[in-house]
């Protein structure tokens, strides 16, 4: 069975492929530039575009994982099961469990629900990866954290974690038809986050006390997309609009997990040890 692994560069397509080959499965790897990927040996790396479906290398595809790409996801999703796809599955969020998303991974999953194949949804929670791009300009250079409410919490998930559940929804049996909700492990507050992080990588981080106004204009400065970056600092609702109210929010620890793989979740700390190159500076 040949894989097709769209957005195999991505922060999770990377584990997928990866664990993927060493499962020994058939693995093609699409990214916009094969020369720039680095891949298991015996992987199939071909040049792809969700915006150009057409292009897309289909020949062969009984599996496909589908990076989320609302404009043309209709139409990759038919032109895969022309080519004889049976078994897709969607990198989508949880925001579709709880109800904030209705107009970007949603109807990703609704036309590969329509069209009659295999489906299973992977729905995480915030990517752990996301501190690397709000924290790490700023630890790299002086060890600060710019922050809005270091005593808010979060509920990160490791991308290896992400993967796993991918990889065994296109390899193994009695998943279809199943959205696998991801949420990671127990809440902690942003101080705790960066505690780990300090400790990944021997070095005591401290906050900069800022309003989210100031955050706000401190990530999109840092090349965060301004609609991003509102919704990660409280401005902005996650369709963007007006900010999306959280106050009654649980941080529970979904199954979904150790139920597709029988281990817990990698925890924050075990992210901060696996990405610590990403802030020694």
């Amino acid at each position: 069975m040949t894989i097709l692994v769209t957005g195999a560069t991505g922060n999770v397509g990377r584990h997928v492929v990866r664990g993927l080959a060493e499962a020994g499965a058939r693995v093609r790897a699409m990214t916009r530039d094969p020369g720039g990927a680095a891949f298991p040996d015996g992987v199939e790396v071909v040049r792809g575009d969700l915006d150009a479906p057409d292009g897309i290398p289909l020949d062969g595809v009984e599996a496909l994982y589908l990076f989320v790409h609302s404009p043309s996801a209709r139409d990759v999703v038919d032109l895969a099961v022309k080519a004889g796809a049976r078994r897709i599955v969607v990198l989508s969020s949880g925001a579709v469990t709880h109800g904030y998303d209705t107009t970007y991974h949603l109807p990703v999953e609704r036309a590969v629900e329509a069209s009659g194949v295999e489906w299973t949804h992977v729905r995480p929670g915030e990517f752990a990866t996301n501190k690397i791009d709000l924290w790490g300009p700023s630890i790299r250079a002086d060890g600060r954290i710019v922050h809005p409410n270091p005593d808010e919490f979060g509920q990160l998930v490791h991308e290896r974690d992400i993967a796993e559940v991918a990889v065994a929804a296109l390899l193994e049996g009695g998943h279809a038809g199943k959205a696998y909700t991801l949420t990671g492990p127990a809440k902690l507050t942003q101080r705790e986050m960066a505690a780990a992080i300090g400790e990944a990588i021997g070095r005591e981080l401290t906050f900069v006390e800022v309003t989210a106004e100031e955050a706000l204009a401190y990530y999109v400065s840092q090349g965060w997309p301004e609609e991003s970056a509102r919704f990660m600092v409280g401005l902005g609702g996650y369709e963007g609009g007006e900010a999306d109210d959280f106050s009654d929010y649980e941080f529970t620890v979904s199954p979904d997990f150790e139920a597709v793989t029988g281990r817990p979740y990698r925890t924050f700390a075990r992210w901060a040890r696996d990405h610590a190159a990403d802030f020694a500076g």
